[in-house]
């Protein structure tokens, strides 16, 4: 049994439809992301799933019980991290463990070892007796993740756990993510606006966009899932009329794009694009100043994926000197 099965969901407002029957599973252990443009549906699609609002139509089981027959048990086996900080900032930080602890009925024998253990997993027992006014930005986060574990869950709701922190922090936040995931067994469903978080941490991403799933795998096979695999990223001294067209015919090249100077070169094999071109341009006697190569990055699985409009239009825009296109 998987530890979510999210099974032809469905949210409407009135005429307006936020989630159009969504369906995935999420797998015993795994690290899943969420991801989706402001106003995709996913954060709707969030709140079904942790029974804070009923679906119009369909249903979720979390760890084997359903959201819509089985609201409350769902609740007691899962832990939810909203992205807004919650803790009492008046109130030590072992003070918000134990008022959360209490409030699930941990009893007192387990509450002492189990907030003792959550306040090393965190890096924070010498801050225990400390009010939460006084942390850090990453730190409060921390308090926020201990809270939410106090009643052992088996599945843990993260929205933007990292947004608002240095980077510095949010590795930090990562690192004890894994770590708390892997020691508790945990099953971890993550939103983030940042594509290197949930490159680093998910093991299969989601992303949602107008209420509908619009891809769903690993971020690698997301990557190779999209054309224009590399981008190149080029500027020469002394190149002749019709260099544009010279270099359209490279190997694996399917786009160039020209400005002020600068080549862009889209190529379905970035390496073999790039040996091509300098073996031109040493011919021709061309001057290669700078090249650079990227590779395609979970930012264009994104965009691909959801922000196919804003990508077509900023094709059509005339912001470049000519463009060449490979027909095939």
């Amino acid at each position: 049994m998987s530890a979510i099965d999210v099974r032809q969901i469905v949210k409407r407002f009135g005429d307006f439809t936020a989630v159009k029957g969504i369906s995935f599973a999420v797998e015993e252990g795994e690290i899943f992301g969420l991801l989706g443009p402001n106003g995709a549906g996913k954060s709707t699609l969030i709140r079904m799933m942790t029974t804070l609002l009923p679906p119009t139509s369909g249903t979720a089981v979390i760890h084997g019980h359903d959201i819509v027959t089985d609201p409350d048990r769902v609740r007691r086996s899962i832990g939810v991290i909203p992205q807004a900080m919650t803790s009492d900032l008046e109130l030590s930080v072992e003070e918000n463990l134990l008022i959360f602890a209490k409030l699930y009925g941990v009893s007192r024998e387990r509450r002492r070892a189990l907030i003792a253990e959550l306040l090393e997993a965190v890096e924070l027992t010498a801050w225990a007796d400390k009010q939460v006014k006084n942390l850090s930005g990453g730190m409060r986060r921390r308090v926020e993740i201990a809270r939410g574990l106090v009643h052992e869950p088996r599945i843990f709701f993260l929205d933007e756990p990292t947004t608002g922190l240095d980077p510095v922090s949010r590795v930090a936040v990562w690192e004890m993510l894994r770590a708390i995931k892997r020691q508790r067994e945990l099953t971890v469903l993550i939103t983030t606006h940042y594509m290197d978080e949930a490159d680093k941490l998910c093991d299969r991403i989601a992303i949602v966009d107008h209420g509908e799933l619009k891809a769903l795998d690993s971020p690698l096979k997301l990557k190779a899932s999209i054309p224009g695999t590399n981008t190149l990223e080029v500027s020469f001294g002394g190149a002749p009329p019709g260099w544009g067209r010279a270099l359209e015919r490279l190997p694996g090249v399917e786009r160039i794009v020209e400005h002020d100077h600068v080549f862009r070169i889209s190529s379905d094999n970035g390496p073999a694009s790039a040996s091509a071109l300098m073996e031109l341009s040493a011919r021709a006697g061309v001057d290669v100043q700078s090249l650079s190569i990227q590779s395609t990055t979970l930012d264009d699985v994104f965009v691909h994926y959801a922000g196919r409009a804003l990508r077509d239009a900023l094709q059509e825009a005339p912001a470049t000197d000519f463009t060449f296109m490979r027909n095939r």
